[in-house]
């Protein structure tokens, strides 16, 4: 009895390099730093907002008003620094 045994020949693919090498790699970090800095921005308005209407509300006794208020200006400065941060990139 004979077994025949039967090479596959692989045909290489060259790796595919992104285009552009190292400049690929820079634009990459520069849109995750750019997303990263656009959800802390967004994160961070929003809690000083809250924060500042908790601590105005416990302290003049205004429960929940001041806390709605002021959780209304972190949204509209969240979309304002998101706005800043838009424009600030398309200059660029």
């Amino acid at each position: 009895m004979t077994i025949s045994t039967k090479r596959l020949w692989v045909k290489k693919v060259p790796s595919e390099k992104p285009p552009g090498g190292q400049g690929y790699r820079r634009e990459l970090v520069r849109a995750m730093s750019l997303i990263s800095q656009i959800g802390v921005t967004v994160a961070a308005c929003l809690a000083i907002g809250v924060f500042t209407g908790r601590w105005l509300d416990g302290l003049l006794g205004t429960s929940p008003w001041l806390l709605i208020v002021f959780s209304l200006f972190g949204v509209g400065a969240a979309f304002k620094s998101l706005i800043d941060i838009v424009n600030k990139v398309y200059k660029e």
